[in-house]
C-alpha cells in the first residue's frame, strides 16, 4: 500500500523545482513539462534556469538563492499570483565537497550545511501553511543514500543528508493527517557536477535522466523514500543494517579509503 498519493497525471500541475538549473533538477523539469506539467525553475544562476527553459512553453523562470528565507517568500507569492496554487514544491538544492575528517574546515561546513539542510528547512516554513490551506500537494527533498551510513568523503554532506531523511519522516507524520504528501528521494551515484569530483569509480552511476525517469516511477506509486538505482541501493540498505565492526570493514574494502 502507497503512503503518499500517487502521482501519475501530470497534465496541468503545478510544480516547483529549486535546484534547477543543472543535473537531475534540469532532467525532472524537462521530463515533467514534457507530460503536460507547468514548472517553475528555480536556483541561483539565472542563465542556467533560462536554458533549461528554452523554447518550452510551460516553463518560468525564477532565479533565487535557496539559503536565503525572503527568496522562498518572494517566490511562492509570486507563483502564487500566477498559478493560484502549489502542487508540487522539490527541492533540489545541494553542495558536495569530499571531505576526509582531517580536511574539515569551517567555511566547508557552514556552506553545506546551508545549502543541503538549512535550505530545505526555509523551504518547508514557506510552503507548508500554503499546502495545508489548500488541504493538497505535496514537499519532494532530494537527499541522498550517504545518509544512510556513514562513508568516507561524506563526512559533512552525508550529515546533512542524515538530516534530510530525518526531517523527511518528521513531515509525513506531521502533514500525512492534512493530506499533504511527503517523499525523500535517495539517489545512488548520478552524473553530475558534483559527483564529478569523486576520484573512486562509482558503482551504478547513472544519468541525470534516468534519475529523474525513477523519480517520477516513485511518485507514480507514492513511494515516501524513493531510491534508486535499485540495483546498488538494495544493498546499501541492507549493509547499513550491519554490525558495526561489518559494517566498517565492508565500508573500507569497498571504497579502499
Amino acid at each position: 500500500m502507497s503512503l503518499n498519493p500517487k502521482l501519475r497525471d501530470w497534465h496541468g500541475q503545478r510544480v516547483w523545482l529549486v535546484g534547477a538549473g543543472h543535473g537531475i533538477g534540469a532532467a525532472l523539469a524537462q521530463a515533467l513539462q514534457q507530460q503536460g506539467a507547468h514548472v517553475a525553475l528555480s536556483g541561483r544562476t539565472e542563465a542556467a534556469l533560462h536554458a533549461v527553459a528554452a523554447g518550452q512553453e510551460r516553463m518560468q523562470v525564477h532565479a533565487m538563492d535557496a539559503t536565503v528565507p525572503e527568496d522562498w517568500q518572494r517566490v511562492r507569492d509570486s507563483l502564487l499570483a500566477s498559478w493560484g496554487r502549489i502542487d508540487l514544491v522539490v527541492m533540489l538544492a545541494g553542495d558536495y565537497t569530499p571531505l576526509r575528517a582531517w580536511e574539515l574546515t569551517p567555511e566547508a561546513a557552514q556552506r553545506m550545511v546551508n545549502v543541503n539542510l538549512l535550505a530545505s528547512l526555509y523551504g518547508v516554513a514557506a510552503n507548508v501553511p500554503q499546502l495545508m490551506a489548500q488541504q493538497g500537494g505535496g514537499l519532494v527533498l532530494v537527499a541522498s543514500v550517504a545518509g544512510w551510513a556513514g562513508m568516507s568523503n561524506g563526512l559533512v554532506y552525508g550529515a546533512t543528508k542524515a538530516a534530510l531523511n530525518h526531517l523527511a519522516q518528521t513531515l509525513y507524520l506531521d502533514l500525512h493527517p492534512h493530506g499533504v504528501g511527503v517523499y525523500v528521494v535517495n539517489p545512488g551515484f548520478v552524473t553530475t557536477r558534483l559527483t564529478a569530483q569523486n576520484d573512486f569509480a562509482m558503482p551504478a552511476l547513472i544519468s541525470p535522466q534516468q534519475a529523474a525517469d525513477a523519480i517520477l516511477r516513485g511518485l507514480a506509486r507514492g513511494e515516501f523514500d524513493i531510491h534508486f538505482p535499485k540495483r546498488f541501493t538494495r544493498a546499501l540498505k541492507l549493509a547499513a543494517h550491519l554490525p558495526y565492526r561489518l559494517y566498517f570493514w565492508l565500508a573500507h574494502k569497498v571504497t579502499g579509503l
